[in-house]
């Protein structure tokens, strides 16, 4: 829930939200909840803003799959945010750390103001966003974006548009 001002009172509303999900390196789920299968070793934007309202919030996540040793599968290489000028990348198996602009660093963080939050859920990183945009990524072969049911529609990217 968020409290708003509904005709001049505080009220609460409740909040709802696009999922979307890549596991296993190829197995995705996209914000209107298709499943697909996708085996590609490449840079892959999982979404984006594609829409022209220079009202909306600039952002994406991409995600570098590399094949997996030994096997045709691919995997997770690393998965990197791009919110406010600022450039957050997750690497598999570097827990515990994020580089934000190239430079190593540890966990909290608080970046652009408090509009970007990192830290570690349980034994996964978690990025939020002063609109609500949440990523989290298990610095493995696990990555769920949720974002706010008002920007659905208006991104672009694997987890659908």
């Amino acid at each position: 829930e968020k409290c708003d001002m509904v005709d001049g009172q505080p009220e609460c509303i409740q909040e709802t939200f696009s999922t979307c999900w890549l596991t296993g390196g190829s197995h995705y789920r996209s914000f209107d909840g298709k499943t697909f299968d996708f085996m590609g070793t490449c840079t892959y934007t999982l979404t984006t803003t594609c829409n022209p309202d220079p009202t909306l919030p600039a952002f994406s996540v991409e995600v570098k799959k590399q094949e997996k040793e030994n096997s045709k599968v691919s995997s997770i290489g690393s998965i990197t945010i791009h919110v406010d000028n600022i450039t957050v990348t997750a690497v598999q198996s570097e827990n515990g750390l994020v580089r934000v602009n190239n430079h190593r660093s540890r966990l909290p963080i608080s970046l652009s103001h408090g509009k970007l939050r990192i830290h570690q859920k349980g034994k996964s990183l978690l990025i939020q966003s002063n609109f609500n945009l949440k990523v989290l990524y298990n610095w493995d072969d696990h990555v769920v974006i949720k974002l706010p049911a008002a920007l659905s529609g208006k991104v672009c990217g694997m987890c659908g548009n």
